[in-house]
């Protein structure tokens, strides 16, 4: 079970703009997810939760509001997916993440 995400580090300038993240399943399993984010007052994150299928990317759009200057960071959590489950933010209640990365985030 492997889930990435590239780039591996977001710059968004502080007075507001976008990002685009693309997350992979290297795996052979349905995986799950839930995006965190350090700052939800300057940063919304779309989607916070979903699947991504074996072999595939599920792409994340990152929104900086405008605001002051500052690092932040997004934390990825991820499991296998429940079999036969359509909605992710039910979903990702009953299962314990196997798995955790973060990706810095810069406002400049």
């Amino acid at each position: 079970m492997s889930l990435t995400a590239e780039p591996a580090s977001c710059t968004i300038p502080a007075n507001g703009g976008t990002s685009s993240l693309k997350i992979a399943n290297s795996g052979t399993d349905k995986l799950i997810f839930k995006i965190k984010s350090s700052n939800n007052k300057d940063y919304r994150i779309q989607p916070v939760f979903g699947f991504v299928e074996p072999s595939e990317f599920k792409e994340v759009t990152v929104i900086r509001l405008s605001g002051p200057p500052k690092e932040d960071k997004i934390v990825i959590h991820f499991s296998i997916a429940p079999v036969d489950v359509f909605d992710a933010s039910a979903a990702f209640a009953t299962v314990t993440p196997a798995g955790t990365f973060t990706i810095p985030m810069s406002a400049t």
